[in-house]
């Protein structure tokens, strides 16, 4: 209890700035909004402080519910990703509401002062609940479905976040569920840039382009969740931080 109201705290601090052979996923889709989830027991001297990337200033109302260390420190690598499980219960909602965890923005910053180590930081947030997912180092990034290569320019890694059950897309397929995003091209040391890979039957796929192209290794990754109201949305959001210590000095 005492660790979760220290990364809640942490929150305070400011920052700078269709699958094709069946992706497999980790989280069960079966019958209401009741989610459930096993914390990664990994014990970290420093408080994490996930998703200060807000692009408004704040409101009265808003606060953290929540705020878990997912996942401490490591790298995900090929072939050995992380997954994540939330039981999830569709449909979540009524009408027009989707009937699963629904991206709603996407943010990003640069923590160049971080409590443990210096990290840049992309936040996916879902209205209605947490999705499961999956995060792992890939030799490159493919678009769901079509099996395409979709190029990352000027990056050293390709880190993939595959979340599900999840939609980007209202019900009826007409629209996106996505009000804000930053540009695609980053252009933080570790976080270069991000590109969407994948929309369809309950997964939603992004790359993020890691590090500067003709450098070699793999950044170390850390995932936290954190469940808030912000701006009058109750938001569940999963903030992927990459270190940035590899492409810094």
């Amino acid at each position: 209890m005492a660790a979760a109201a220290a990364v809640a705290c942490a929150l305070l601090a400011g920052c700078v700035g269709q699958p094709s052979g069946g992706p497999t996923g980790t989280a069960a889709a079966s019958g209401t909004a009741t989610q459930t989830a096993s914390a990664t027991s990994a014990p970290s001297s420093a408080t994490p402080a996930p998703d200060t990337d807000e692009t408004a200033p704040p409101q009265n109302g808003d606060r953290v519910i929540s705020s878990v260390l997912r996942q401490d420190w490591g790298v995900p690598a090929t072939g050995s990703p992380w997954s994540i499980a939330h039981e999830v219960h569709p449909p979540i909602a009524q009408p027009p509401e989707p009937a699963l965890p629904y991206l709603y923005s996407i943010g990003v910053g640069a923590h160049p002062t971080g409590e443990s180590r210096p990290y840049d930081q992309i936040s996916f947030r879902f209205k209605g609940a947490f999705p499961g997912y999956t995060v792992e180092y890939v030799p490159e990034l493919v678009q769901d479905g079509s099996g395409a290569t979709l190029p990352m320019p000027g990056t050293a890694a390709v880190l993939r976040i595959r979340f599900t059950p999840a939609q980007a897309h209202t019900d009826d397929g007409r629209a996106s569920t996505i009000v804000s995003t930053p540009p695609a091209a980053v252009g933080y040391p570790a976080i270069a840039g991000y590109a969407s890979a994948g929309d369809f039957e309950g997964y939603v796929t992004y790359g993020v382009g890691v590090g500067r192209a003709g450098a070699a290794g793999q950044s170390q990754v850390r995932v936290v969740e954190v469940e808030k109201v912000e701006q009058g949305q109750h938001l569940y959001v999963v903030a992927v931080q990459v270190d940035r210590t590899p492409w810094t000095g």
